[in-house]
């Protein structure tokens, strides 16, 4: 089993860490209503629909 030969920095460890923590752009569906890009699970903040109904009354 290897064993360090010194001991790790701690900013080593929370570089190491941090490498799994960047943060990814959104997943975006379009809108099958209107085709507008949205949040899946999520109204569609254009035309009010949300699973082929209208669920938001938009201005």
């Amino acid at each position: 089993m290897g064993v360090p030969k010194r001991r790790a920095s701690k900013q080593r460890g929370r570089q190491r860490r941090a490498a799994s923590y960047k943060i990814a752009a959104p997943t975006l569906v379009s809108c099958p209503q209107c085709r507008e890009l949205i949040m899946p699970h999520h109204a569609c903040p254009e035309c009010g629909y949300y699973k082929n109904r209208s669920a938001v009354k938009v201005q």
